[in-house]
């Protein structure tokens, strides 16, 4: 087991737990309350504020700030959690806060995202695994992102929002209701443009799967049908198909409603 490396200029709480070779660069500050797990390295001028976690083989870059307290006037210095996966890359400039008391206490990052240059992720949100933000996009607190999911630069997502699994949010975007799995979304305020054949092409999807998927966009945007109709037609014939019963459970525990579509013919997809 190696010790960890820390750079004489950077400040490490006695009261931080640092695994197996962990490094810490120069001017780093590491607070009191903070766990970093094996082998994460922390570049020059970064700072994990108090109750954070963070998990193996994470990558924090310089001056990204992770574990802040949140923006949110209710919050009134109460302890509650950040809490990071493994395998993650934290961009330079980032910042990620803790949670709130009303919001469960718990801000949560999973594993093997990629957060890049000035992302944001504000309290109580649940980034889950293998998610891609781009430099300069935003979440407000509450929101959920689910696996595999890619938000464009400069976009925005708006509180208690939810992104589906392998969603695609287009750069410069406004996301205020909830975009399920599998499509792309673009504009401010964003709408939904079609199924996300890009990503189905690089899981190789299935001819079946693709079909479902562009039968969910013409059924659900363009059909005039109402939408739990709509949603049993789907899965009448479509449902067998996890992917797509998984878009069927999505849509209809959505709170907030689903993003419309571009105003033009379905036949498009």
């Amino acid at each position: 087991m190696a010790a960890p490396v820390i750079h004489p200029s950077a400040f490490v709480s006695p009261k931080a737990e640092l695994g197996e070779d962990v490094v810490i660069g120069p001017c780093a500050l590491i607070e009191e309350d903070v766990v970093i797990g094996a082998r994460t390295r922390v570049d020059a001028f970064a700072s994990i504020k108090r109750y954070t976690s963070v998990g193996e083989d994470n990558h924090i870059h310089s001056y990204a700030m992770v574990g802040g307290e949140p923006q949110d006037l209710k919050f009134h210095g109460e302890v509650s959690q950040l809490i990071i996966g493994n395998r993650n890359n934290i961009r330079e400039f980032s910042t990620l806060h803790r949670g709130t008391e009303s919001g469960g206490g718990i801000t949560r990052i999973g594993d093997g995202n990629l957060l890049m240059a000035y992302v944001h992720v504000a309290h109580d949100c649940n980034v889950r695994n293998n998610v891609v933000m781009s430099n300069n996009a935003t979440l407000a607190g509450h929101c959920f992102v689910d696996d595999y999911a890619i938000i464009g630069g400069l976009s925005a997502v708006h509180q208690f929002t939810r992104v589906g699994k392998h969603a695609f949010v287009g750069g410069m975007s406004g996301i205020a209701q909830d975009l399920p799995p599998w499509m792309l979304a673009v504009g401010n305020r964003a709408q939904v443009q079609s199924p996300n054949f890009v990503g189905l092409r690089r899981i190789k999807a299935s001819q079946e799967l693709v079909s479902g998927f562009k039968q969910a966009y013409r059924l659900l945007w363009f059909s005039g049908i109402p939408r739990p109709d709509a949603l049993l037609q789907l899965e009448a014939e479509y449902g067998h198909l996890p992917d797509i019963a998984e878009f069927i459970d999505f849509v209809r525990k959505s709170e907030r409603g689903i993003l419309p579509a571009e105003d033009r013919k379905h036949e498009s997809c």
